[in-house]
């Protein structure tokens, strides 16, 4: 592997992931400043940022990230997070990531982000994506829709329709193959054309940046009731099962020794298991 090839492939895409992260929070606090007050009295959101550094399992430092995270009037508990992390996988993780068999060494950069909205009329969504390198090299990521009320959680609703077909065009230039009902992941993503494959990372990034902002100014005027709340505060918990078990960017966060604070900020601020 050139080492000052790689560098400047860590440097580039680092940049991206930061560029995209400060995107999308003047995105969503412009939403917190537009959502009606008759709705959603009290003062605008604005994220706070907090640092924070980590030390592999061996004791050194290893990187560390930002964390951006936000509770507002319109957004109940939002969390866009930046990192950039390395050194060495503990022994029992090696097996699982390709090139880190022989060499555990590793760095890995990325952005993920988790939204819960106060309007259970408006999806809650997860979006990341990520550039990872051993003796390897490669990008995942993904982004998923998470309608929160029953009549909502079909194919045919806008919403799923106007997110998936934004996920699409992404793929589209790149990949020319449809995709799921849930949304769009790939991992382990190495085509050969290093270039290319970040042109589609950032495409997501950019599809992403679109989408949901468009998605939420379609719904947050819409009233709710106290049967609504429930239902959201139900589907919560099934959420909360789905990221801690099977999440990879969560697994990936807690098993290289990440921030847990940063890591677990995707909880909902609220949640029901009856």
């Amino acid at each position: 592997m050139d080492m000052s090839l790689i560098e400047g492939r860590k440097t580039h895409a680092r940049a991206w992931f930061e560029a995209l992260r400060n995107d999308i929070c003047a995105a969503f606090e412009r939403l917190e400043d537009d959502a009606p007050a008759s709705l959603y009295p009290g003062d605008a959101g604005r994220f706070v940022r907090t640092p924070w550094n980590r030390t592999d399992h061996t004791g050194k430092p290893g990187g560390g990230g930002v964390m951006s995270m936000m509770r507002g009037r319109l957004f109940e508990k939002v969390g866009v997070h930046c990192s950039t992390v390395h050194g060495e996988f503990a022994p029992e993780f090696r097996a699982q990531i390709p090139g880190a068999a022989d060499d555990p060494r590793f760095w890995a950069s990325g952005i993920s982000l988790i939204a819960h909205m106060r309007n259970p009329h408006v999806p809650a969504v997860h979006m990341n994506t990520r550039f990872v390198v051993t003796t390897k090299a490669w990008f995942g990521g993904g982004a998923d829709l998470t309608p929160v009320l029953d009549r909502r959680r079909t194919q045919e609703d806008p919403d799923t329709l106007a997110f998936h077909q934004a996920m699409k065009e992404a793929c589209g230039p790149h990949r020319k193959e449809a995709r799921g009902i849930g949304g769009i992941f790939y991992d382990w993503h190495d085509s050969g054309d290093w270039d290319a494959d970040l042109a589609f990372t950032q495409d997501v990034g950019r599809a992403f940046l679109k989408i949901y902002p468009e998605l939420v100014r379609r719904n947050f005027a819409h009233a709710w009731n106290a049967a609504d709340r429930e239902e959201q505060l139900i589907r919560r918990g099934r959420y909360v099962e789905f990221n801690l078990l099977y999440d990879r960017g969560t697994i990936f966060g807690l098993k290289t020794g990440g921030n847990v604070d940063s890591i677990l900020s995707s909880m909902p601020p609220e949640v029901k298991w009856p």
